[in-house]
């Protein structure tokens, strides 16, 4: 990867019923640092997909429900060889993170020849409620857990993140649901890539979250990030 050139970096956004934030996160995207975004419609009943196409963005629909899912139907659909960029981004589409912010997230990755780079909402500004006490709480854990089995030191395990995609097919991600981002980082982890975290803003998002608005949403969540940092030991 020549340095300081910008590669060919592509952006996967998982969605479902996000019609009112969708088209914000898409147009907020510097377009001059991104090749194609992606947007993966995950069962949504309103119009996500519509104002995604919109917005300019692909879209593609992955009718079984799960964050892990929506994320894996995107990186099937970039393995195509005439598809395949070199650095792939994940942000969610509910518009609590700041898309401007992308070059950040990938500059590591650019200059430093970083495998995979973390977007820290705790070492940036959180917006006041922009995170319920379970999410911090499961954050600082799950993070901690990381560190004592497998001696990774993070702040996050935020969605707002960048990584080759050479390296993160190598990864062969398989969590469908809430284990995502944490077995991302515990592969990592395990086949020793060289990872670190920029601070990256957070504020409230539009809508209500599918995991942190419910306690059964929080409880499964909770339960699945911790059953994956074991797993893997």
């Amino acid at each position: 990867m020549t340095q300081h050139a910008i590669p060919n970096i592509k952006v996967v956004i998982p969605a479902f019923n996000e019609e009112k934030s969708i088209a914000h996160v898409i147009n907020d995207i510097p377009k001059e640092w991104v090749k194609e975004v992606v947007v993966v419609d995950n069962r949504s009943t309103d119009q996500t997909a519509e104002v995604a196409k919109k917005a300019g963005a692909t879209v593609l629909s992955e009718t079984n429900a799960g964050y892990g899912n929506a994320c894996l139907k995107g990186i099937n659909y970039l393995s195509e060889p005439s598809r395949q960029p070199e650095i792939l981004v994940f942000i969610d589409g509910d518009y609590s993170d700041f898309p401007e912010q992308l070059p950040e997230l990938v500059q590591p990755i650019i200059d430093q020849d970083i495998d995979m780079v973390i977007g820290s909402r705790a070492l940036g500004d959180r917006e006041g409620g922009s995170m319920t006490f379970p999410q911090v709480f499961g954050n600082w854990l799950a993070t901690s857990l990381l560190k004592l089995f497998y001696g990774v030191k993070y702040t996050d395990l935020g969605p707002f993140r960048a990584i080759k995609f050479d390296e993160l097919l190598a990864l062969q991600m398989q969590d469908k649901t809430y284990g995502w981002t944490v077995e991302m980082q515990v592969k990592a982890a395990r086949q020793k890539l060289k990872t670190t975290e920029v601070p990256v803003n957070y504020k409230r998002r539009i809508g209500v979250s599918k995991v942190s608005g419910t306690v059964k949403g929080t409880v499964l969540a909770g339960y699945k990030i911790l059953y994956t940092i074991f797993k893997y030991l």
